[in-house]
């Protein structure tokens, strides 16, 4: 039996770091690094279009900009759930 305690503790301390491992992640996952909180959604921006508007842009635009909208998914973003950093300033 004294040989299993190392192994035991061992075991132990494994599954209390894949807890903590796996309550980061998810922690990570659920905060937007991108938007500050009290950001504008695209829907509060853009209120008088109630059938959304649409994220792409036409224009000119910096590649700092297109960078931004690269990190965001701007591509695959869905109305209402369009970030603002999508949109041009």
């Amino acid at each position: 039996m004294s040989r299993l305690r190392p192994v035991l503790a061992w075991a132990a301390l494994g599954v209390l770091l894949a807890a903590g491992v796996a309550q980061s992640a998810t922690a990570l996952r659920e905060t937007d690094p991108i938007s500050p909180p009290d950001a504008k959604t695209a829907q509060q921006m853009f209120a008088d279009a109630p059938d959304g508007v649409d994220p792409i842009v036409t224009g000119p635009v910096s590649a700092a900009f297109k960078q931004r909208q690269k990190a965001a998914n701007c591509d695959t973003a869905v109305w209402p759930n369009v970030p603002a950093t999508c949109y041009p300033d």
